[in-house]
Parts: structure tokens; sequence; C-alpha cells
């Protein structure tokens, strides 16, 4: 027996028991005739089945024909690490996905020689469509955004494909992404540089425009700062007037300078002449010292006289003169 017939069978027998209930309501029939007529309707049905089911089937099993399987169609593909440009040069996004794709039936009458390749091509512009407009270091937060423009089934450009995509990983090469940590570190380093120069400039500012102005300025800003104690402010003038007139690179203010007891008047530079340069005579005097020769040795003139002539032999004659003056008296006690 079929499975069609079985469901007839089960079907005949649940109405017959309703149309025998609804008669049974309708003529209050006694109670062994309801259970008459419920075996009937269960035991008739029961063997119908049982009968059928001994009927030899005409056809043997070995004879029944064998269909061919109809091979499934595979309707998907895995791409990986596609290069896809973002908004910052020379820095591409690599995309992985797995596309999937369905006929669309509107163009039937052409047929699709590779609808693989127009399904991936037809996800890969609609991906490059969004990443070239974001930011490389944002591919976690991109990959999201993929999954969720790319995970509806979308006619493409040539209408014969709805295609889709699921799985999508958006990731950087190894390189780009060592380069992109280096630079956000660059960039933070510069920000908090740039805020601790500006927050020293500010202080430079305060102190030599507002605090140390002047030596009036410095006191009532050490006032405030010292919670009103006016007698240790009187004793830090000194100090403050010498810090105010540095910032200010001027001379401490003449009703300030009892404030600051080591305060000395500028020293008047002394004037030291240059040193005349030695004459030939006095070297040669110096020289002769040195060796032992005095004024009172008997042979000094003969001495001095041949100096004169060397110098003169030389073409010396101020020298040979100077020498010849410098003995003149010797010359006229001897004569």
């Amino acid at each position: 027996m079929t499975s069609g017939c079985k469901t007839v069978i089960a079907f005949l027998t649940v109405i017959c028991g309703l149309l025998f209930a609804v008669v049974d309501l309708e003529s209050h029939w006694p109670l062994w005739t309801w259970l008459a007529l419920l075996a009937l309707a269960v035991g008739v049905p029961l063997l119908s089945t049982l009968v059928a089911g001994r009927r030899p089937n005409p056809v043997p099993v070995e004879m029944a024909p064998m269909l061919p399987v109809v091979p499934v169609e595979r309707r998907d593909q895995r791409v990986t690490r596609v290069a896809l440009p973002s908004s910052s040069e020379d820095y591409d996004f690599l995309f992985s996905a797995t596309v999937r794709w369905n006929p669309s039936g509107e163009r039937s009458e052409e047929p699709i020689l590779n609808p693989a390749g127009l399904a991936i091509d037809a996800i890969l512009e609609r991906a490059r469509a969004i990443t070239e407009k974001r930011d490389p270091h944002r591919a976690s937060l991109v990959q999201h955004e993929l999954n969720g423009a790319l995970g509806r089934m979308q006619r493409d450009d040539t209408k014969f494909l709805d295609v889709m995509a699921e799985s999508v990983t958006l990731t950087l090469s190894d390189q780009d992404q060592e380069r992109l940590d280096k630079l956000a570190a660059v960039r933070k380093d510069k920000a908090v540089w740039e805020h601790e120069r500006k927050y020293e400039q500010s202080r430079r500012e305060y102190l030599g425009e507002d605090v140390l102005k002047d030596t009036g300025s410095a006191v009532v800003w050490w006032l405030a700062r010292n919670d009103d104690q006016v007698e240790k402010t009187v004793n830090d003038i000194g100090l403050l007037t010498q810090l105010s007139s540095a910032a200010q690179n001027a001379e401490v203010p003449s009703q300030f300078r009892r404030f600051v007891p080591s305060l000395e008047e500028p020293m008047e530079a002394t004037v030291y002449a240059e040193p005349r340069p030695a004459t030939a005579t006095e070297l040669l005097e110096s020289l002769l010292r040195t060796e032992g020769i005095g004024d009172d040795d008997p042979g000094l003139p003969l001495l001095w006289a041949r100096f004169s002539d060397v110098f003169e032999a030389h073409g010396r004659t101020d020298i040979a003169d100077e020498l010849r003056h410098r003995f003149e008296p010797f010359d006229t006690e001897e004569e």
C-alpha cells in the first residue's frame, strides 16, 4: 500500500467517526450501539491496511528504475585578501568574504557562463564604494559595516544575479599596520608636547608680564600666595625686588635698594697702561748682567764698542748710536 492510500483511509476513518458522533447526539442511541460503531470504525481501516500490506508488489524492487541524482549547483565562492583602496593613499584594505548568488530569472533567455565571476565583481564594487571613503586605521569598524551592507541580496548591474556576501573580514598588511601604529604614536606625542609647550609658555607670560612686571606686582602676588602673612612678605621684599628686576632685565629701582643689603655699588674699572717695550740697550744690559758682566768690568767699553760696530755693519745705525751714547761717560773718564 502506498502512502497515498494510507492517508485516504485515515482521513475516511476520521470522517466516519465524526458522522457517528453527530448521529448519536441527535438520535440518543444506547451505549452498546455507540461502542459497536466505534469498534467498527476503527477495525475496518486496520483490517484493510493489513490486507493491502500482504499483497505482493507487481514490480520487483531490483527492477524499479534508478533515477539519476540531480547535481546540486554550487552558488558560493570564497575570496581572500583582495586589495581594496582606503581614503589614505598607499594604504589598502585586504578584503575576504564568502560570496553567494542566485539567478534572478529576469534575463533567463541569455546563458551565464561564469556566474561566480559576475557575483564576485558585484561584491567587490559594492565593498570598494565603502572602503575608499574610510580611514585605514578603522579597519575593524569598517569590517562590521561591510558585513551589514553586503549581507543583503541585491541585483547586480547585469540583472542576471542576486548577490550577497557573508563572513566578511577586513585587515591591513602587517607592514601597513605597523606604520600606522607608529604614526599614531608620533601624533599623540606631538599633541602632548604641544600642550606642554603652551602650558609652559602661558606660565612664562603670566610670571613675566603679570607677576614679575615690577616689584609692586611681585609683592602683591607673594602676599596673596602666603595667606596675608604681611611680616613674611615684608622680609621677602628684597628677594622679590631682585626677581622682578632680573625678569625685566633692568636695574634694581633706587627706592628698593635698601631692601637688598648685599647689593654693591658698581666698581670703577682700573685702567692699566700697556708696558713700554724694552730697548736694545736695555736688552743687552740684561744679557750682560745674566752672564755676570757688571758695569765695573774694565772690558765693558770695548764690548759695547764692538756691539755698536756690529749693528752699524748691519745697517742698524740707530741702535749703534744708542749704544755709543750709552757709554759716552766711560769714554770721557778715560780721556
